[in-house]
């Protein structure tokens, strides 16, 4: 509450809390990509290096004021090397790099957001520093359609702002996620280059294997094959770093002197297969097709279910519209003026009265039905547990 209220008298909080100054240190070498993905990283950096020439050796920058910055998006799966790329683009141009602290960027009070960003960019231009935006379908995500509620206008316009601020930087500014889709569909135009970052193939799983072990200090078994785990397990990098760490510290547990301890093909094969049932834990869900517990096809009551409600709202929703239409014609005689008697008036009001009256039992009994349906779906989560 303290901060928010220094927000408000004090114009925001310091730069330090709205993001992270990073010096960049991991290189293009650190990271194993596929060769498309690697290309198009050497096409990024060379628009870079050529943006000077480009905007004022061949005077284009004079004929165009605005959209003059190189914007990058880094789309793919978690764990393909986006967040490295970014800090090896920065490595590669020799300049600082700002990563956003969404924490920070976010205040409770309106338009409060839209400043944060303003500032961020404000810094990044100073600093002639690299901006990245991590996750960043947390804060470009698609505008609503129809804003009527506070936090939607707020959204909408925080990416306004977000657009305008793209338009009038002249800097780099990268943003990476993991849902392209879920990005408002305007940043499409305002980036220049989009970069897909697949999973890595056989030879690059290989490479990432061989990089996360220490070529001294690591005591690896005669039996361990990089290539055989490479080919049996099509994962992404990040899940490959996990599987050596889990089954490093697998190969800790043996009883064994700690001298004498090494790491064996089985522990990395477990380490692996750790990561792969984490996934598809957090892949679970209540309503998958396959899914049976005790008590069976939970997931298919649950869908008659909701068969079964939304028949009950559609009738609902037809009888409100009828009423709805009735009460427009009424309304429509009664500002017809003069011609109407004053009794007839009073008796097209006090019918405009009972139809509300009946809009309203009409609205209770779709709550009504939304919550026997909830209640249905409850219990039969219950029994199926």
């Amino acid at each position: 509450m303290a901060e928010s209220i220094r927000d408000l008298f004090l114009g925001g909080p310091p730069l330090r809390a709205l993001v992270e100054t990073i010096t960049p240190r991991r290189t293009f070498e650190d990271v194993v990509l596929p060769p498309e993905t690697r290309a198009a990283l050497d096409h990024a950096l060379q628009l870079v290096r050529k943006n000077d020439l480009l905007l004022r050796a061949w005077g284009l920058g004079e004929r165009h004021t605005s959209g003059l910055g190189l914007a990058f998006h880094f789309a793919g799966p978690p764990g393909t090397g986006k967040t490295i790329c970014a800090e090896a683009l920065a490595h590669a141009l020799g300049r600082q790099m700002l990563v956003v602290r969404y924490s920070g960027i976010e205040s409770r009070w309106a338009g409060q957001t839209a400043k944060h960003l303003e500032t961020v960019f404000e810094a990044a231009d100073k600093q002639d520093a690299v901006l990245f935006f991590d996750e960043a379908d947390a804060i470009a995500g698609r505008r609503f359609a129809t804003a009527t509620a506070g936090y939607e206008r707020e959204a909408n316009s925080i990416v306004n702002v977000l657009l305008h601020e793209l338009e009038r930087s002249d800097g780099v500014v990268i943003f990476a996620t993991n849902l392209a889709a879920g990005i408002d569909p305007a940043f499409e135009r305002r980036i220049r280059t989009h970069v897909l970052f697949q999973l890595p193939g056989p030879v690059e799983r290989e490479k990432i294997w061989r990089a996360q072990i220490h070529p001294q200090k690591t005591p690896l078994a005669d039996d361990v094959d990089f290539r055989a785990l490479a080919e049996e397990f099509a994962r992404s990098g990040g899940d490959i770093k996990n599987a050596v760490l889990k089954g490093a510290q697998l190969a800790t547990l043996e009883s064994v002197p700690d001298p004498e301890k090494r790491i064996h093909q089985r522990h990395f094969e477990q380490g692996m297969r750790e990561v792969v049932a984490g996934g598809d834990v957090m892949a679970q869900s209540l309503f998958d097709e396959g899914a049976r517990g005790p008590g069976g096809a939970a997931a298919e009551q649950i869908a008659e279910v909701e068969d079964r409600l939304q028949g009950e709202i559609a009738l609902v929703t037809e009888r409100i519209e009828t009423v709805e239409s009735k009460q427009s014609r009424s309304l429509e005689r009664i500002a017809a003026g003069g011609q109407e008697s004053e009794t007839a008036r009073r008796g097209l009001e006090a019918k405009i009265e009972a139809q509300a009256r009946t809009m309203s039992r009409l609205t209770w009994l779709a709550l009504a039905a939304l919550l026997a349906a909830l209640s249905a779906i409850g219990a039969m989560l219950y029994r199926s547990m």
